[in-house]
């Protein structure tokens, strides 16, 4: 077996997408919904990765409400590889339990660790980072990888390289540090700096580098996971069932990243990375019209002196704008969206206005 046959690929697609309400819902969330193309986050995560990872190699975690949906979505994924967990409990468990069971499949494992709801609009550059991260996870390192900052974000974490990184470089560096999410100020300098790479949430490491690194550091946690049965014996989900909800709710990057030895980072550049956090980043990526409205789903739209608006109809039906700009428009069967396209980060707010109101028909 060659060394690329013991790379796997772990998806992470338990999130409920609020910040994408009213069109993310439980059961339909943000990564199983289309945004760009006819192919949903989640399909276009898996079809950029198989040039690297062919279906059967790759693994999803998730939650029992979309479990359903991304089987239905991926036919070609093996459905004992699309597991549901038990309970929300943060990327530190979840990462812990695809180890536990790749290990106990292939000693030799090497995971790669991807979110199931990015776009990354240069396949062809972004494989050239990831091919490098296997490897070196391969050689018993953790690897990491960085967006190269376009702009002073404090919505995202920062990695520290040396000064002299060169950004697009398919050599691994080292990481100096992991930065938590930063003031303006902080963020401006470390645009400035340009030594600093927005964490973007993709790990490489082997199976068992993970696994004792979890008990080096969230030892409750590694042992209730140690303690589940074969992923291949009969009684694995029931137990997975009254062991998980008990592990702790931590990231990996607080319970892990963090506080480890010999990471190294590949430094990427322009590869079209975009974690599509809100409709305005959705807005941002998407194609514009004459009015520089965003039409998803090639919703019909009468504008008259507007512009700058993100429009979704579910319906299809047509919506009409007159003096307006930089609006959020979303309408679904049940349910309008009106907001400030600069303050959509904020709709997840009105979600837990919604829980808070016992309105769960409408999350």
């Amino acid at each position: 077996m060659s060394t690329t046959n013991h790379n796997y690929g772990l998806i992470l697609a338990g999130g409920r997408g609020t910040r994408f309400w009213p069109r993310s819902r439980r059961a339909k969330a943000k990564q199983v919904l289309p945004f760009f193309s006819e192919r949903s986050l989640i399909q276009e995560t898996v079809d950029r990765l198989r040039p690297v990872l062919p279906p059967e190699r790759i693994w999803i975690i998730t939650n029992d409400h979309l479990r359903a949906e991304i089987i239905k979505q991926l036919p070609e994924v093996p459905k004992n590889q699309i597991i549901a967990e038990p309970a929300a409990r943060n990327t530190a468990p979840c990462i812990g339990l695809a180890a536990q069971i790749l290990e106990s499949i292939d000693k030799d494992a090497v995971m790669g660790v991807f979110p199931a709801d990015h776009v990354i609009q240069k396949p062809a550059r972004y494989l050239r980072m990831i091919r490098p991260a296997f490897k070196a996870a391969s050689q018993g390192k953790i690897a990491v990888v960085g967006i190269q900052p376009r702009w002073a974000e404090t919505g995202y974490g920062y990695i520290e390289f040396p000064k002299d990184v060169t950004p697009g470089s398919t050599t691994p560096a080292p990481v100096l540090a992991f930065k938590e999410k930063p003031d303006a100020a902080t963020a401006e300098q470390y645009l400035a700096g340009g030594n600093y790479f927005w964490n973007s949430g993709m790990f490489f490491w082997k199976a068992s580098v993970v696994l004792n690194a979890l008990r080096q550091h969230l030892p409750k946690t590694a042992s209730l996971l140690a303690g589940l049965p074969k992923f291949t014996q009969r009684g694995f989900l029931k137990a997975l069932g009254e062991v998980f909800p008990h592990c702790e709710n931590i990231s990996i990057d607080y319970a892990v990243l963090e506080k480890a030895k010999d990471v190294v980072g590949l430094p990427a550049d322009s590869i079209g990375w975009n974690d599509v956090g809100s409709f305005n980043a959705a807005y941002e990526l998407s194609a514009l019209d004459g009015h520089s409205h965003a039409r998803s789903n090639r919703t019909p739209v009468l504008s008259l002196d507007s512009s700058g608006s993100y429009v979704d109809s579910h319906s299809g039906k047509l919506i009409a704008l007159l003096g307006v700009k930089d609006l959020v428009v979303v309408e679904t069967a049940d349910a309008i969206l009106i907001a400030d396209r600069h303050r959509s980060q904020q709709v997840g707010d009105l979600v837990k206005m919604l829980e808070k109101q016992g309105r769960h028909d409408l999350i």
